[in-house]
């Protein structure tokens, strides 16, 4: 970052301490020059922290302004940007890179434990729920890689190859720090455990994120909203995870839209799909896959430019038919 730190001076000390603030070690804890004492209270140190300033205020909704600082948190191993506001961390932070005028409150915990890949390495179990079609997923993952990894097991060598250069960007972006981008804000949050959270994404009201990249950008932001569980994930740029959806070894592709209870599992959804109330399992979902009933349910299928409607079965459970492997459906057949 090319940011100067220098150690606190021993009036700041004294300052903090009168304002309740513990460390460990008060000489592992750096500051950026212009650091003001003033806006940090009942506030504990460990391990290597570096602070940045804190000058601005966020104004949230309602009008209520609050004044960028730390306030009822504990950090270990943490570094903090510019102008953030940290605030009622019930548990604690550890092991974050937090960027600049990020706005943190009414968090359980935030940690990451151990070296984590953020979900990229993890196997989804596409096309078939008992495996050998497995994608793994990766931040770059698209449909044309997907689509070869899943459906040419007949050129064994070719799925060697892109599984190695999968697990090559897997092993090159594992770390035991994880990152939290510029001008994020999380609100009333449970648990965010080994998750990599991009610039302009908003988390509010989410219950759980656990092994994940949230790929968020300031031209196409994330939301992730109320009642959200994701486990072992990547959710892409633009997309939007709401009402209680729940996702298990999940690949969200950009601009898909998740909500009202949504669950899924083993299943990859690309560019602008869209699904509510119903449920998928080990699906490939290409662009535009629409599903929006709750009697909806997609197994084991392959879908494209596909609007799913209320009652829909595509899946290998169709027994009046035996078991049925894969089912591929495109607009032009359906």
């Amino acid at each position: 970052m090319g940011k100067t730190y220098r150690r606190l001076t021993e009036d700041e000390v004294l300052q903090l301490k009168s304002q309740s603030c513990l460390a460990d070690d008060w000489g592992n804890v750096s500051v950026a020059e212009g650091f003001n004492c003033e806006y940090v209270h009942h506030t504990r140190f460990s391990g290597e922290v570096k602070l940045g300033v804190f000058e601005s205020e966020f104004t949230l909704p309602g009008g209520i302004k609050k004044h960028s600082g730390l306030r009822h948190v504990t950090l270990h191993n943490v570094s903090v940007g510019d102008n953030c506001c940290i605030e009622n961390i019930q548990n604690y932070i550890a092991n974050y890179e937090i960027g600049s005028d990020t706005f943190i409150e009414n968090v359980d915990i935030i940690l990451v434990d151990g070296l984590s890949t953020f979900g990229n390495g993890v196997e989804v179990a596409v096309l078939n729920e008992t495996g050998g079609r497995e994608v793994l997923m990766n931040d770059k993952l698209s449909a044309h890689q997907a689509y070869i990894l899943a459906l040419y097991r007949h050129r064994p060598e070719l799925i060697n190859r892109m599984k190695s250069i999968a697990d090559y960007y897997s092993n090159k972006h594992a770390s035991a720090v994880g990152s939290i981008g510029n001008h994020v804000m999380i609100l009333n949050t449970g648990s965010i455990k080994n998750v990599r959270i991009g610039d302009y994404c908003h988390i509010c009201g989410t219950c759980r994120l656990s092994n994940g990249s949230v790929n968020s950008n300031v031209t196409a932001p994330v939301h992730i909203g109320h009642g959200v569980i994701c486990d072992d994930f990547i959710i892409s740029s633009g997309s939007k995870v709401d009402d209680g959806t729940m996702l298990t070894r999940c690949f969200v592709g950009q601009s898909c839209k998740l909500g009202h209870n949504y669950s899924a599992s083993d299943s990859l959804f690309f560019s602008n799909c869209q699904g509510e109330n119903g449920e998928a399992c080990a699906i490939f979902a290409g662009p535009f896959t629409v599903t929006h009933h709750k009697s909806t349910l997609l197994i084991a299928g392959m879908f494209s430019f596909m609007n799913a409607g209320s009652g829909s079965n595509q899946s290998n459970h169709m027994y009046k038919l035996g078991p049925v492997s894969y089912t591929h459906l495109r607009a032009h057949e359906t």
